[in-house]
């Protein structure tokens, strides 16, 4: 399969993995697995960013991980790379997983099939934050994204979610 071959996530799955506080892989459901292309040992043990996909803008990640190390629950749109070449979209939702004493033990990821409207908006708004990171850094991804939500009158939370609901 190409790198330009597109999967595209079940509509009826849910794809499940859990890491440990170093992102490292704890856990993965059969419909990850067969997305990725992976079997399980290939996973587990391993960091989560192995099926990160180049066309990533790192800005999205650093916001997850704020959300995340403040047990806050965050939605995104995430392009990952499947081991045979091609790639998937989703619409995850991160959250902390806490002990009794609401220390963070690991994260844990579900992920749905995005709509396909979203992806359509949300893909050329990753690939100027992207070039923008080529140059400028982290710094002017960062300024970019959150010049337009404020140009939207809006939160990351909601647009996100907004763009779900389309």
């Amino acid at each position: 399969m190409s790198a330009s071959k597109e999967r595209i996530v079940d509509v009826d799955a849910f794809l499940v993995s859990k890491t440990d506080t170093k992102g490292r892989i704890t856990y993965c459901n059969e419909p990850f697995l067969k997305i990725v292309g992976a079997k399980q040992n290939e996973l587990l043990g391993k960091p989560h960013n192995i099926i990160r996909h180049p066309d990533m803008p790192r800005i999205v990640f650093k916001l997850l991980w704020e959300y995340v190390k403040s047990k806050r629950e965050i939605f995104a749109y995430v392009k990952n790379k499947s081991f045979d070449g091609g790639y998937y979209w989703v619409f995850a939702n991160i959250t902390a997983s806490l002990d009794a004493n609401k220390n963070i033990v690991g994260y844990y990821s579900v992920r749905r099939k995005p709509n396909p409207k979203a992806i359509e908006i949300i893909e050329p708004i990753y690939k100027k934050l992207l070039e923008l990171e080529k140059t400028g850094g982290m710094e002017a991804s960062s300024k970019a994204l959150f010049e337009l939500l404020e140009q939207k009158h809006t939160t990351y939370d909601e647009l996100v979610n907004n763009l779900q609901r389309l």
